[in-house]
């Protein structure tokens, strides 16, 4: 019967040259050591011990399986790393993303594809919903979204805070809320949650809701909003990644307020399911990369 546990006490026999020390360092019986060779010259059919008292020499077929011992346990070792290498670095990432964080997510993943040549990555753009129905469909491993909807199968946990930022065309000059609304608000699929948010923290006797937010234009996509931004038309309110991918940061700039408000992200998969690392590593470079740090 072939058992690797014999091939390595017969290593460690050929290695110390002795079956009392073999027995104290694998902390075995000396018989029992015995016992592993005489296994291991049944298995092949021929003696691998010339013994002579309580010394021995190795016989050639000896040699030979203590040579191919040697080869099997570091093809083992080789395989072994491979093998935790590619579940680190390789293998399939399933992902959903809602389009807020997705905008800077992607461009960096393709960076890290690019670093981990045996990873592949299927990244869909989904809302809340969406993004929950097909992690409940299995159809993907983790989902990236802004809300928490209960389910006994589903762990959230907060992954990141993206800091909320009023956008306006380049040239505005106004400094109240009063002159920021005579703009207009462009509004996207959290637009006017994003902004009450942020406007309430920062006017909290001027600000009453998103009645206040005149609507001169609405998108879907909120990387767009920035295009209707940048032709005058309005302002908007975005995380600041939105802002940072947008192609139109020279027609548009921040308009800076003293509050910050954030906008939380939380990454979810099922309760009963361990992630691969590659999953966590992917998380944690992206996020030590927005942070400025080094990855976990």
């Amino acid at each position: 019967m072939f058992n690797a546990l014999y091939f390595k006490t017969f290593i460690t026999l050929v290695e110390t040259g002795s079956f009392t020390r073999t027995a104290l360092k694998l902390e075995m019986t000396q018989p029992g050591v015995s016992q592993h060779v005489r296994k291991l010259e049944v298995y092949f059919g021929l003696e691998l011990l010339a013994r002579k008292g309580k010394r021995f020499d190795l016989t050639e077929a000896g040699r030979q399986v203590y040579d191919y011992a040697l080869r099997l346990f570091a093809d083992h070792e080789q395989f072994r790393h491979a093998l935790e290498q590619d579940l680190l670095e390789g293998g399939e990432c399933r992902m959903a993303s809602i389009e807020v964080l997705g905008v800077l997510f992607y461009p960096f993943t393709l960076g890290f594809l690019k670093n981990h040549p045996r990873l592949r990555l299927h990244l869909r753009f989904a809302d809340n919903a969406e993004a929950i129905q097909d992690l409940l469909a299995r159809k993907i491993d983790l989902a990236l979204v802004s809300e928490v909807q209960r389910h006994p199968e589903l762990e959230y946990v907060k992954y990141i805070q993206e800091p909320l930022i009023v956008v306006v065309p380049a040239d505005f000059q106004g400094g109240s809320l009063q002159e920021l609304m005579g703009l207009g608000f462009i509004d996207h699929q959290q637009g006017q949650e994003q902004a009450s948010k942020l406007l309430k923290a920062n006017f909290p006797d001027e600000y009453r809701g998103t009645r206040q937010l005149a609507q001169r234009s609405y998108v879907n996509r909120v990387h767009l909003v920035l295009d209707a931004v940048a032709r005058g038309l309005g302002f908007s309110v975005v995380p600041r990644s939105v802002w940072e991918a947008s192609t139109w940061q020279q027609q548009t700039r921040e308009w800076r307020l003293e509050q910050e408000a954030c906008w939380t992200i939380y990454r979810v998969h099922h309760k009963q399911q361990t992630l691969p690392e590659r999953y966590l590593l992917l998380l944690d470079e992206y996020l030590a990369w927005r942070q400025g740090t080094e990855p976990r």
